[in-house]
């Protein structure tokens, strides 16, 4: 047996071992257009902020369930925030749904499934963490909340999945942590962590495994 037929054989049985352990169907692509919607939507959100901080509005969680639709910035980036994780999941969905064909690997596993939930458990602490946040007006910690909540989910889901993930949670997390020393820059770093990253990520996965 030759040494480039044992290496094959080993790839075989790593590549094997993965699928049995790991959902390896996650889409570069998908990445990247996450990315993209988050950099269209730290845009749009700049907007809705500084016209509140014209207008001197409020944002607390009292303004969120009181205060009209026109005079309420934090309902308008909550919902800003809704589209955008709809647009990304819809997006990975279809394109993660393609390369697992290729894979002929099914999307719903129990691979998936245990990516899904370790990856949803820290991100719903998350969330109501931020809502937390809000209830008692402290605006300028969601961002960097919201960076380190979806940082450690990533980091949680990452061993069901390529380790690429892994790098995408440790830098949001630390971007999230940088964030908590610059108050006042939380959009700027929102758009790092959920926009850029997610283009380095998507990108580097796509030319890793997609191609």
């Amino acid at each position: 047996m030759t040494k480039d037929k044992v290496l094959d054989d080993l790839k075989e049985i790593r590549s094997i071992m993965d699928k049995s352990t790991r959902f390896i169907s996650l889409s570069g692509m998908s990445g990247v257009m996450a990315g993209i919607y988050a950099l269209i939507g730290s845009v749009v959100g700049y907007f809705v902020i500084e016209e509140a901080r014209e207008k001197g509005y409020t944002d607390t969680l009292d303004s969120l369930l009181y205060t009209p639709w026109e005079r309420n910035p934090s309902l308008k980036i909550i919902v800003i925030a809704a589209v955008i994780l709809f647009l990304a999941v819809v997006t990975a969905f279809f394109l993660t749904k393609i390369k697992a064909a290729k894979y002929k690997q099914k999307i719903w596993n129990k691979q998936s499934i245990r990516l899904v939930v370790n990856f949803l458990a820290p991100l719903t602490i998350g969330g109501l963490f931020t809502l937390a946040l809000l209830q008692y007006g402290l605006l300028f910690l969601v961002a960097p909340a919201m960076l380190v909540f979806y940082g450690l989910a990533c980091m949680n889901a990452a061993k069901y999945t390529l380790g690429t993930v892994k790098y995408l949670g440790l830098s949001c997390a630390i971007l999230g942590l940088i964030n908590t020393q610059f108050i006042g820059y939380g959009l700027y770093f929102w758009a790092a962590g959920f926009g850029l990253c997610h283009i380095i990520y998507g990108t580097v996965m796509y030319y890793k495994y997609d191609r």
